[in-house]
């Protein structure tokens, strides 16, 4: 969106969120760098978060959305699967969806929000 303002979609599964903006960010950086401890120093997160995520994704979906090795003499290493790759790119498009649709409606929020670190006057 152009402006500051922002939606984030989350999609549930009972109280557990299945997938979400920080998830499909781990997804990304696992894809980038294949590696789930790599994702999560690129994204400033603790190896045991980034790991309990990746549990969390595959166990909501019935296809794995990441695929581990485990490592040894020639290496561990984690990668995004054929399902994973589909939910990031169903989920992107479904954000791009979601702030079309709120976008007059989001404009009118931002025109009556103070900017950050500027509270309005009494």
């Amino acid at each position: 969106m152009a402006n500051s303002k922002s939606i984030r979609l989350r999609v549930l599964q009972g109280d557990a969120i299945a997938f979400g903006p920080g998830k499909a960010a781990l997804l990304l950086a696992i894809h980038q760098s294949g590696s789930i401890s790599a994702a999560a120093r690129s994204l400033g997160m603790s190896y045991r978060r980034a790991w309990l995520l990746v549990e969390a994704m595959n166990q909501c979906f019935k296809l794995p959305l990441v695929a581990t090795a485990t490592g040894g003499a020639k290496g561990g290493g984690a990668q995004v699967t054929a399902s994973g790759h589909e939910v990031i790119a169903r989920y992107q498009a479904m954000q791009s969806k979601a702030e079309a649709a709120v976008a007059a409606d989001m404009a009118y929020f931002d025109a009556l929000m103070a900017a950050p670190g500027n509270p309005p006057a009494n």
